[in-house]
């Protein structure tokens, strides 16, 4: 059973309810998000466009790759293609499924998308009114680099990085 708590543009807050083995109840709020695309931009073999994206919620800037909150019903590859041009300005040629992720499945049901995007073509961006966001292409080295550095804090950007690096070895 669920009561909502909060409802929202783009996600709602419920409170549920869960009985464990022992037929104990414990109550839970969870955060329902309709998902997400994430995209990896090989801008070619060894370049990567991240952005470097405003984020209110912490304050401050994180480099990042691309992403966006699905519309309800809409085709993931739609989604990643749209995405990747508000954020970016590229469009893509080819677009391949990497994975999909839960990114923090203790208090949210958001899944994740992962797609590779090669083939690319530049262009403008079409970013929402009130984004900050920015392209920084970098080398692959450098971005594992930034990584192991620290530099790079975004969990699915730390995801999509390292498991692209681990499936093109």
């Amino acid at each position: 059973m669920q009561a909502l708590l909060l409802q929202c543009e783009r996600f709602r807050v419920v409170r549920a309810k869960q009985v464990n083995e022992s037929g104990e109840e414990r109550t839970r709020e969870i955060i329902q998000h309709p998902g997400a695309v994430v995209i990896l931009p090989m801008v070619d073999d060894d370049h990567v466009c991240l952005i470097h994206n405003y984020r209110v919620s912490i304050g401050r800037t994180l480099l990042e790759v691309p992403a966006g909150t699905l519309e309800v019903g809409e085709d993931l590859e739609v989604a990643t293609r749209r995405e990747l041009t508000e954020e970016t300005g590229y469009s893509a040629g080819t677009l391949k499924k990497l994975g999909a992720f839960f990114p923090s499945p203790g208090i949210m049901d958001e899944r994740m998308h992962l797609y590779l995007a090669t083939d690319l073509e530049a262009g403008e961006a079409a970013r929402e009114t009130g984004e900050w966001i920015e392209n920084h292409v970098v080398s692959w080295t450098e971005a594992m680099q930034l990584i192991a550095d620290g530099k790079i804090e975004d969990a699915k950007t730390m995801v999509a990085l390292l498991l692209y690096d681990k499936l093109r070895n």
